[in-house]
């Protein structure tokens, strides 16, 4: 009978983490989203813990993307007692970055002056509030997916009238300003269990709107260069309390510093932890390990189950 399942959709990003369940004699069984179904009925989960590891860029990699069937099956498998690390709560904050922001803002903190729409002609009047250059963006993102510049009226109203301006698969977009980060530089923090994990500093992210850290994602992306952070304890008590207010369990939290005034301003929440590529370089240890003692400790605390009580 399996502890632990890992619900993933990309296989090469959690081959580390499968090593390192199998180094740590986790008895887990893999599911593949792309070719899940499930029995709401059902009232068996496949294991007392299951680790979420679903990617918001899915939908880049097939036309049947799983982003709201895994919400409607996360929260089933919920229901019927599973522990499900980054569950159904956790996801509803990373499939929309429009209630990220109005957490943040919440939460005390920063953001990137934005508007929310959910009509493509509604976007160069909320623009215009917003002031140039512009970020248009979907509002189910991943990997940098659906972020446009714009840099002056003329420039969006043509892009407005020939339909081209970004629209996501849930047909909200934002309408943001863009902000100069300082140094061209983001720190992406990453959290396990309601504390600071470790950060990165990602520096060259002007380059790109992809900022994924982990090894496959690096491959493409030779302009960004990424060292460890110490972030400012006013920052790791912003990140921690994102963190316990999303119910985020592992993810990823990422600012910039204003250029302007010297403001962090938080912009993501990320479910999905890829963590560093070369980690012993870049750390000096591999934060895998601590996420499986993390789902160690989970497993140990549910109650023990039957062959009948659990699929196995």
């Amino acid at each position: 009978m399996a502890d632990l399942a890992v619900f993933y959709e990309h296989p090469q990003w959690f081959e580390p983490l499968f090593a390192a369940l199998d180094r740590h004699g986790v008895a887990w069984t893999p599911i593949r989203i792309q070719d899940h179904t499930f029995d709401p009925a059902d009232p068996r989960p496949p294991a007392p813990v299951i680790l979420n590891r679903l990617a918001m860029s899915s939908f880049l990699r097939q036309e049947e993307h799983a982003l709201f069937y895994s919400t409607a099956v996360l929260g089933h498998w919920e229901t019927v007692g599973a522990r499900v690390i980054n569950g159904a709560g956790a996801l509803a904050y990373d499939t929309n970055k429009a209630r990220q922001l109005g957490l943040f803002a919440a939460a005390g903190l920063d953001i990137p002056n934005t508007r929310v729409a959910h009509r493509r002609a509604d976007v160069p009047r909320l623009a215009a509030e917003v002031g140039y250059p512009v970020m248009v963006k979907v509002n189910v993102g991943g990997s940098g997916a659906g972020m446009i510049r714009y840099d002056s009226a003329e420039d969006l109203a043509a892009a407005v009238a020939d339909g081209l301006t970004p629209v996501g698969v849930d047909g909200v977009a934002l309408v943001q300003e863009y902000v100069p980060a300082r140094d061209a530089r983001v720190i992406r923090c990453e959290v396990l269990d309601g504390k600071l994990l470790y950060a990165l500093a990602l520096d060259g992210a002007g380059s790109t709107f992809d900022l994924c850290p982990a090894d496959v994602c690096m491959v493409d992306k030779p302009t960004i260069t990424i060292s460890a952070f110490t972030p400012p304890p006013a920052m790791t008590s912003a990140v921690e309390r994102i963190a316990a207010l999303s119910g985020l369990d592992v993810g990823g939290i990422e600012y910039m510093i204003d250029d302007r005034d010297g403001r962090a301003k938080f912009y993501d929440l990320n479910a999905l932890s890829n963590f560093v590529a070369r980690p012993l370089e870049v750390l000096g240890w591999d934060p895998h390990d601590k996420l499986v003692d993390y789902l160690k400790r989970e497993i140990g605390a549910r109650p023990q189950t039957s062959n009948s009580e659990v699929a196995a």
